[in-house]
């Protein structure tokens, strides 16, 4: 596929983000979402969370570094046909990593289409 730019892929993101039930939204808090252009340690990964998950966080947990969801672009652009494709991949990785940040298994996510 041609590749998106870079703003592009951030608002296919931001697209994503917004699918997101406002019950759950307004938890997602100390917490970022970044486009990435690939992971320097697996470069075939489509996105990571790196954090603390909602539900082992303290209810005094502050002062850390935000959680973090990491998107990577050229992994999922690898992997699409076109940007029809790019675009469901980018909502599927985007709410898998949210998942996570809400404490949901694999198999959990793989159950709601989220694998």
């Amino acid at each position: 596929m041609t590749p998106v730019t870079q703003a592009e892929f951030e608002a296919m993101i931001n697209d994503a983000l917004d699918t997101i039930p406002d019950e759950f939204a307004r938890h997602m808090t100390n917490m970022v979402v970044l486009a990435r252009d690939f992971n320097e340690d697996n470069p075939e990964l489509l996105g990571l969370f790196e954090g603390v998950p909602l539900p082992e966080q303290y209810a005094n947990h502050s002062g850390f570094l935000p959680d973090a969801v990491f998107i990577y672009k050229n992994a999922l652009e690898a992997i699409c046909a076109d940007e029809e494709e790019l675009r469901h991949e980018v909502k599927v990785t985007v709410l898998h990593e949210v998942g996570h940040y809400f404490g949901m298994e694999e198999h959990e996510l793989h159950e709601l289409g989220w694998g």
